[in-house]
C-alpha cells in the first residue's frame, strides 16, 4: 500500500516542524483539507508537537473533533512517559478507562513507565490490579515492565514476585531483574540470579552483562569483572557505547586504570558518559593532568559536556591543586555552557579552595550559594579551617547547621568538639560529648574494602 503524495508531503512537514508557529501553520492545513478527521494523521500530529510543545499537543488532543480511538489515547500516553510530565500517562491511564475504552497490552507497558519514572508506587500497583482483572498477566511485554516498574520504585520484592510468577522468562525479564536489584543496593542477588539464569541455558545480551558490571563497581571486585569481560569477548558480544562504557567503569573503580583506558581507546563511538567516566576515573586515579587533557579532547570532538562532566573535571582540579584553573572552569560552566551550578559543583569549589588553603574563598562560595550546604561541603569546610589554622574564624551557625542536618552521625560530633576545643569553648565541647553518650553515638572508624582471594574483607 503507497502513500498518497499530499500525505507524505505532510508527513515532511511533520519531519520539519520546530517551532510553535509550524505546528499552527501544519493544524492549519490540517484543518483546511479536512485531515482532523483521519486517526492516523492525529496521532503523528501529537507525536511531532510533543517535543516541540506538550501543552500544544494536549491542547489538541483535548479539543479533537472526534472521539479518539484507543491508539491516538497510547499516543498520548506514551508521548507523557517519555516527558519531564509522566505522572500525566497515569492521569491520561484514568480518563481512558472512563470514557469506556478496554487498555490493550500496549497501554499498560507506557503507563507503567510512567509509574516507574514518577515512583508512583501506589499507582502501579492499581495498574497490577487492572492488567490481573483484563487477563494479560501471560502477556511478557507487560510483565516486563511490572517487573521494572516494582524494581524501579523500591518495591523490589513485589518484583521478584512478578519474576517468579512469569511462566515464561526470556532475556529481558532475566535483565530486568538483575537490573533491578543492581538499582535497589543488591548486587550479591542480582549475581545469584545471574547463575539462575546461566543454569538455564539463557544467554544474557549485553544490557545483561552492563547491569552486572554495574554490581561489580558497587562490590569492587575486579575478580568477577574480568570474568564479565572475558565472557563477552569469549562469546563475541559487540563493543557497544554502553557495555563500553561500563567495562570503562568497572575497571576505573576497581583500580585497574590502565585497562580502563584501554578498553576506552578501543570503543570506536564515545557518547558523553563514556568520556565523562573516563576523565573521573583518571581524577580519582591522581592523574588529573591526564583528565584535564582528556577534557579538552572531549570538547575538541564536538561533544558539549554536562553538568557531571564539570563535576569530574573540577573534582580532578581539586586533586591536583589546580586552583585557578578550577576557577576558569567553573566560569565557563556557566558563562559558555549556561549551566546552572548544582550543591555538587559548589561543593567542588569547596573543597578545591579547601584544600589549597584558601579557607576564606571557600567560605565565600558557601555563602553566595543559592541554595543550603549540604553535610559534605560543610564537613570538608569544616575540615580545612581545622587543617589550615582558620578554626577562631568558623561560623558557629555552620557547625549547629551540620548537626542538624545529620544529628545521629557520630563523627560530625567529634568534628564540631574539636572545632570548639581549638576555639577554647570547652562548655561547648561538654556539651557535645554530653549529647553524644546520651544518644549512644560513636565515631566510626575508618576502613577499606580489599579483595583476598576472591572475597571482598573490610580492614579497618
Amino acid at each position: 500500500m503507497t502513500t498518497p503524495p499530499f500525505s507524505r508531503h505532510l508527513q515532511h512537514l511533520f519531519q520539519r516542524s520546530t517551532t510553535i508557529t509550524h505546528l499552527l501553520q501544519i493544524h492549519s492545513i490540517i484543518f483546511k483539507t479536512a485531515l482532523d478527521n483521519d486517526p492516523l494523521v492525529i496521532a503523528t500530529f501529537i507525536s511531532s508537537s510533543f517535543s516541540i510543545s506538550i501543552d500544544y499537543a494536549r491542547s489538541f488532543f483535548d479539543r479533537l473533533s472526534i472521539p479518539p480511538p484507543l491508539f491516538i489515547w497510547n499516543s498520548m500516553i506514551r508521548e507523557y512517559a517519555k516527558s519531564p510530565h509522566p505522572s500525566e500517562s497515569v492521569a491520561l491511564f484514568s480518563d481512558l478507562r472512563k470514557v469506556g475504552h478496554a487498555p490493550d497490552n500496549f497501554t499498560y507497558p507506557f503507563v507503567l513507565k510512567a509509574c516507574a519514572r514518577s515512583s508512583m508506587l501506589g499507582e502501579g500497583g492499581i495498574v497490577h490490579c487492572v492488567v490481573l482483572k483484563a487477563g494479560f498477566r501471560s502477556d511478557s511485554y507487560v510483565r516486563n515492565t511490572l517487573l521494572h516498574m516494582y524494581a524501579t520504585c523500591g518495591a523490589i520484592e513485589f518484583a521478584r514476585r512478578v519474576f517468579d510468577e512469569m511462566p515464561e522468562r526470556d532475556v529481558v525479564s532475566w535483565s530486568a531483574m538483575i537490573g533491578g536489584y543492581i538499582t535497589c543496593n543488591c548486587p550479591l542477588e542480582a549475581f545469584k540470579v545471574f547463575q539462575q539464569m546461566m543454569a538455564e541455558n539463557e544467554k544474557p545480551n549485553s544490557i545483561t552483562l552492563v547491569s552486572l558490571l554495574s554490581a561489580c563497581t558497587h562490590l569492587g571486585s575486579l575478580r568477577i569483572g574480568e570474568s564479565i569481560h572475558s565472557y563477552a569477548i569469549v562469546n563475541a558480544l559487540k563493543l557497544d557505547v554502553a557495555l563500553g562504557t561500563a567495562l570503562v567503569e568497572m575497571y576505573a573503580k576497581c583500580g585497574d586504570i590502565q585497562k580502563a583506558h584501554q578498553i576506552f581507546i578501543s570503543m570506536s563511538i564515545k557518547n558523553l558518559q563514556s568520556w565523562t567516566v573516563m576523565i573521573s576515573g583518571l581524577a580519582d586515579h591522581g592523574r588529573g593532568k591526564d583528565a584535564l587533557t582528556l577534557f579538552s579532547c572531549m570538547e575538541m570532538s564536538g561533544l558539549k559536556p554536562d553538568g557531571v562532566s564539570f563535576s569530574a573535571i573540577l573534582c580532578a582540579c581539586s586533586h591536583l591543586g589546580l586552583v585557578n584553573e578550577g576557577r576558569q572552569y567553573f566560569d565557563r560552566m556557566v558563562s559558555v555552557y549556561k549551566i546552572q551550578p548544582t550543591m555538587e559543583h559548589y561543593g567542588c569549589m569547596v573543597d578545591l579552595f579547601g584544600r589549597a588553603g584558601l579557607v576564606e574563598e571557600a567560605y565565600g562560595v558557601i555563602r553566595c550559594m543559592p541554595m543550603e550546604p549540604n553535610s559534605v561541603i560543610l564537613r570538608s569546610f569544616m575540615c580545612a579551617c581545622r587543617n589550615h589554622g582558620w578554626v577562631l574564624h568558623v561560623d558557629e551557625s555552620l557547625m549547629k547547621l551540620l548537626l542538624a542536618i545529620e544529628p545521629d552521625l557520630g563523627s560530625n560530633y567529634v568534628l564540631a568538639a574539636n572545632m570548639s576545643a581549638v576555639s577554647g569553648h570547652w562548655d561547648n565541647v561538654a556539651h557535645l560529648r554530653r549529647t553524644m553518650a546520651q544518644k549512644g553515638l560513636k565515631k566510626v572508624p575508618g576502613c577499606s574494602w580489599v579483595e583476598v582471594n576472591g572475597t571482598m574483607r573490610s580492614e579497618g
